[in-house]
């Protein structure tokens, strides 16, 4: 059996990916679970999605609203300090009150962020 090896990770020296023009994001992947750090600016909207993988958003800076469940009725504001879990396949949209911060964990990692098919970014009729 091999023993898996430790890495150490540096937030500041890990580059931003833009993911829209008011969303950018950057992650630490390992086997079974993701960290991410997500930057949005105020007002931008993360469209209605849902996938496979158990999410906790934990504010850093800043504050979401969420519309979950199929018809979005559950609104929950998550300010700085605040954890959010959504459980897996629980559809969920946010919307930026303010420049956030978040960090978002994911197990199993998002496969769709590591191939680049999270294409629910970019509808822009959620």
């Amino acid at each position: 059996m091999s023993e898996a090896k430790a890495r150490l990770f540096k937030w500041k020296e890990l580059p931003w990916e833009p993911v829209t023009t008011q969303l950018g994001r950057r992650m630490v992947t390992g086997e079974r679970a993701m960290i991410a750090q997500v930057l949005i600016e105020k007002g931008a909207v993360v469209p209605t999605h849902s996938h496979e993988n158990e999410q906790f958003t934990y504010i850093l800076e800043g504050a979401l609203h969420f519309w979950l469940g199929e018809d979005g009725s559950e609104e929950v504001v998550v300010n700085a300090g605040e954890v959010l879990h959504i459980p897996s396949h629980v559809p969920h949209k946010a919307l930026a009150l303010e420049k956030t911060l978040d960090l978002d964990i994911f197990c199993p990692p998002r496969a769709d962020w590591l191939d680049g098919t999270d294409s629910y970014f970019h509808d822009v009729d959620n």
